[in-house]
């Protein structure tokens, strides 16, 4: 007991670990050994397509479904061998949140509560102060926006006061205005010291909305890491639209590290060279652009715009996954 209680004290920041988890079913190998770590106080975003295996992972993190090999500990217990004290520690939404429609929201937190151990009035009331709902609580659950129903689901999972709230496509089907609600929300979650564990196959939620980014393909996490570093690590894409397009193509072939993605076709009017800019589409560092710029200035060539277009989630994900689509 003494080396379990010291082992909870050095991961004190750690959440959540997988470690090397697989899941096989009959010859099929569905999850690959998939390994990460959720910290206190992070959104920490699970990316990947349907059918990447992201639902399986969540079934294995709260014990619906054994791992074949691998293990899940969360707040330092394992999730196989001491259950009732992990998941003690989890609230949870897999898909839509089941709730009563005929029954008001007060109502159906009143059910789940008695479900739980221990839960007070006064922690229903929290959790409804916790969710904003305080004005239509007591309104039938069949009278609620879909945005006022995840809300309530959430305060649902937020009654046993967990160290972990998992949920899963928490934005499906909401206008862009609940979006933006539930992002602002969940990030109120985090900063209040709940680690949330958001599964997703938007890039553009998980580059808004979350710290750090476990991203999956075909049952394998091919890259973890923080979302600001993980875009940096993407390559810029820059336009220049420039006359004559022969010499500034002359002087960007001599950087060592500029990519030519595409260049306009030189167009002739009447035998002439047309006065309209040409567009050269390369992948390069942005910092160099002031160095180029002047060289091709001094060989005479005209800049008439230079536009950078900063790389995002999307275009890492493309780049890892070969082109794999994804929301």
């Amino acid at each position: 007991m003494g080396a379990e209680h010291a082992e909870k004290g050095r991961n004190a920041s750690v959440v959540l670990s997988v470690n090397n988890v697989k899941k096989q079913i009959g010859k099929r190998l569905i999850i690959k050994g998939i390994s990460f770590d959720v910290k206190a106080g992070e959104i920490f975003g699970f990316l990947g397509p349907n059918g990447s295996g992201k639902t399986t992972t969540i079934r294995m993190l709260v014990d619906l479904i054994k791992p074949t090999s691998g293990s899940i500990t969360i707040c330092g217990y394992d999730v196989q061998s001491h259950h009732n004290e992990a998941l003690q520690y989890v609230g949870c939404i897999v898909e839509n949140p089941e709730l009563y429609g005929y029954l008001s929201g007060w109502e159906n937190l009143e059910h789940f509560a008695r479900m739980l151990p221990g839960i007070t009035e006064n922690r229903i009331r929290e959790v409804v102060d916790i969710v904003g709902m305080d004005v239509r609580i007591h309104d039938k659950v069949k009278t609620y926006s879909l945005g006022m129903r995840q809300r309530l689901g959430i305060a649902q999972a937020l009654l046993n006061d967990p160290k972990l709230l998992i949920l899963d496509e928490p934005t499906n089907g909401l206008d862009p205005q609940g979006i933006k609600e539930l992002r602002e929300f969940i990030r109120s979650l985090a900063d209040k010291g709940l680690s949330l564990f958001v599964s997703s196959h938007l890039l553009s939620e998980i580059q808004q909305m979350c710290d750090r980014v476990a991203i999956i393909s075909h049952g394998e996490v091919i890259r973890v890491g923080e979302v600001a570093a993980l875009i940096d690590e993407s390559v810029s894409t820059v336009v220049w639209s420039v006359l004559p397009q022969a010499k500034a193509l002359d002087v960007l072939l001599t950087e060592h590290e500029v990519q030519i993605l595409s260049q306009q076709e030189e167009s002739y009017e009447s035998g002439e060279r047309t006065s309209v800019p040409e567009k050269i589409v390369v992948q390069m560092n942005p910092d160099t652009i002031p160095v180029i710029s002047r060289r091709m200035v001094e060989l005479g060539v005209q800049l008439f715009g230079i536009e950078i277009k900063h790389p995002t989630l999307e275009d890492l994900f493309l780049k890892l996954t070969e082109g794999e689509r994804i929301g």
